[in-house]
């Protein structure tokens, strides 16, 4: 039985990873469009950025430059790998090196990406905002 239910929810996982954001993302969509017909029928003024950003399929920009998300994606991705490094170090005192070695290898993977993310929000820090 757990020779087909694992790889069953495997499965089941990653193709709710791929879908679900989909689905959320067409529903907002539905919501704003129905909230747009409504404001149009009470003859409320759309504003037409926004009938713009429906129409090219953009979501309507929040007022963030670029180097604000990638210094907020840097600290999340360097604090999970720092997570992972002191994961590494209390698995290292139960169960021995080889889990200790293990975890500190997966850490460097969102650690590097974090630190170039860092990067990246030194380079864009000065640049006005889209």
């Amino acid at each position: 039985m757990a020779d087909v239910l694992v790889p069953l929810s495997f499965f089941a996982f990653l193709t709710a990873i791929i879908l679900v954001p989909g689905y959320l993302k067409s529903k907002d969509r539905t919501r704003l469009h129905e909230t747009l017909r409504i404001a149009y029928e009470k003859g409320q003024p759309v504003p037409p950025e926004l009938i713009q950003a429906l129409q090219s399929g953009n979501e309507v920009s929040k007022d963030v430059n670029r180097s604000e998300k990638d210094l907020r994606a840097a600290v999340i991705l360097i604090g999970l790998g720092l997570g992972l490094v002191a994961m590494s170090f209390a698995l290292g005192q139960t169960e021995g090196a080889d889990a200790q070695f293990s975890t500190l290898a997966g850490a460097t993977i969102p650690g590097f990406i974090g630190l170039g993310f860092l990067v990246l929000w030194y380079v864009n820090r000065d640049k006005p905002k889209v």
